[in-house]
């Protein structure tokens, strides 16, 4: 497992560097989007119409930020359960999205087309939302704004703490993790 501080938006070569397990600190630009936006995302591909914000290349952290106080760039944010969007990723990766950011363990299809697609499933820690925010240096709506929460926003982070979870070459950090333990057990 290595250390690794990447720049946004990632590169092919970026992406086949990464292993499960590896400790990433990204800084740069990622965007937030969650299900609405993902839906609006994926009915705009299914007619060949551009998406509103040119996501490839770049990264997508599930969340929804909660209002900034004064002062604040953005309030508390912090990862989503990335399951919830497995029927967009796939869809994604192929438009060109080269990594996502969320929690918890993600389906076969997700992690097949991570490499299918030359793509990174990353998680952040839940419960660290204080952390998280002070990672972010600006954060702006880019689309969607009638989301609310939801909507589309573009953040520049740096050093923002994240862990690849699922990897182009196979590799499920979940599931390493998991043999360890029964060996253990045994």
């Amino acid at each position: 497992m290595a250390k690794v501080y990447l720049q946004t938006p990632l590169t092919i070569e970026d992406v086949l560097n990464l292993h499960a397990g590896d400790e990433i600190f990204l800084n740069g630009i990622i965007y937030v989007a969650r299900d609405a936006a993902h839906k609006r995302f994926l009915e705009l591909l299914g007619k060949n119409q551009p998406l509103p914000v040119d996501l490839k290349n770049h990264i997508i952290f599930y969340a929804g930020p909660t209002p900034p106080k004064p002062g604040q760039v953005i309030g508390s944010i912090a990862p989503t359960t990335a399951s919830r969007m497995d029927p967009y990723a796939p869809a994604m990766f192929e438009y060109g999205v080269k990594g996502v950011i969320g929690k918890g363990p993600r389906g076969q299809s997700v992690k097949d087309a991570c490499k299918d697609h030359q793509a990174i499933c990353f998680s952040a820690v839940g419960g660290l939302s204080a952390l998280l925010s002070d990672k972010i240096q600006s954060a702006e709506v880019v689309a969607y704004e009638d989301l609310g929460p939801e909507a589309v926003r573009q953040l520049i982070v740096k050093d923002f703490p994240v862990m690849v979870v699922y990897d182009t070459h196979g590799e499920d950090l979940y599931e390493r993790e998991i043999a360890k333990y029964r060996i253990i057990e045994r």
